[in-house]
């Protein structure tokens, strides 16, 4: 593994070791707590002999993804019993269900807005992040972008929903939420995790303010038009002192907004060119459908098209918002 992501381990299992002293000298002799001690003392010699994260059995690295998720695991993927796998199956299962849950109403009406998405992880689960809050008598609205995949990128995107849904309700100012959520997310997870993500509030006015943190633009569908909004930051967490910046746009009735991720636009076709945000623009220079999940259907139609018999190799979010009044 990298550097970076032993030393981030380690932390963590320092960390652990220590809240396991102070739970053992509490309650004494314990036979669980001893286990744990003489695991965690096993995976820091591992450390420092230079075979951590290789599998006991294969010596082959094991999946990092996995070793961000339970540091103490000691075996690959390759070399699981039956029987760890069927477990792992099990859990794989409840982290899908879970996920789902986390998930905003597929098609929501919010007074003046309507909004729809598509929701699709190239695997079991995935590190996009997708949510609708309404909060103040506006509607927030999120798309973004955990760095990795798999699950490790899945509690990532949690995380970021749970800091969100707590901090939305506070009623800050836009650019002063992704500063509160930015440093919470910088200082609660690895020094290599970050994401991207557009983050808006939308008023019964119209009025719609955005923060785009080192994502993909968003596009507003205006009088036939399709215009990109840029982003104006850097990525969520990278820093743990970021300062960000706002836009205003003002929607009229039929007006929307188009979000979505790399899924998307980095999508291959079966000669290896990329589907592109100009393929994404060309598909949408017709009349705005008249319902958000029309819309999104337009872009998927469009880029099945293009991708033919290529594979999925990324998560996949598109979000529709469109201003009904």
């Amino acid at each position: 593994m990298a550097t970076v992501i032993d030393d981030s381990v380690r932390e963590q299992l320092l960390e652990r070791r220590g809240r396991l002293q102070v739970t053992a000298s509490a309650s004494g002799v314990d036979a669980e707590l001893t286990r744990l001690l003489t695991e965690v003392d096993a995976a820091l010699a591992r450390m420092n002999d230079g075979s951590y994260g290789l599998c006991d059995a294969c010596h082959d690295p094991i999946e990092s993804e996995r070793l961000l998720a339970d540091p103490l695991v000691r075996f690959c993927l390759g070399d699981l019993t039956t029987q760890q796998k069927e477990a792992l199956e099990e859990d794989l299962e409840l982290a899908v269900h879970i996920q789902r849950g986390l998930l905003p109403p597929p098609n929501l009406d919010a007074g003046a807005w309507k909004v729809a998405y598509h929701y699709e992880p190239v695997g079991f689960v995935g590190g996009d992040y997708c949510d609708l809050i309404q909060a103040n008598g506006d509607l927030y609205f999120i798309l973004g972008d955990v760095s990795g995949k798999g699950m490790a990128a899945s509690l990532l995107m949690s995380n970021l929903q749970a800091m969100f849904r707590a901090l939305v309700p506070l009623g800050l100012s836009l650019d002063k939420l992704m500063e509160r959520a930015s440093r919470l997310f910088c200082e609660n997870t690895l020094s290599t995790h970050f994401a991207t993500l557009v983050c808006g509030k939308a008023s019964e006015s119209g009025e719609v303010e955005l923060c785009n943190a080192g994502h993909l633009p968003a596009i507003l569908i205006q009088n036939g038009e399709c215009i990109p909004i840029d982003s104006t930051g850097l990525p969520v967490g990278m820093f743990c002192d970021e300062q960000f910046t706002t836009s205003r746009r003002r929607l009229a009735p039929g007006d929307a907004l188009l979000l979505y991720t790399d899924g998307l636009t980095e999508t291959q076709d079966l000669n290896g060119a990329e589907y592109g945000v100009g393929r994404l623009l060309k598909s949408l220079n017709a009349p705005c459908p008249s319902r958000p999940a029309e819309l999104i259907n337009t872009c998927m139609s469009s880029l099945v098209d293009f991708r033919g018999d290529g594979i999925k190799a990324d998560d996949l979010t598109i979000m529709a918002i469109k201003y009904a009044a």
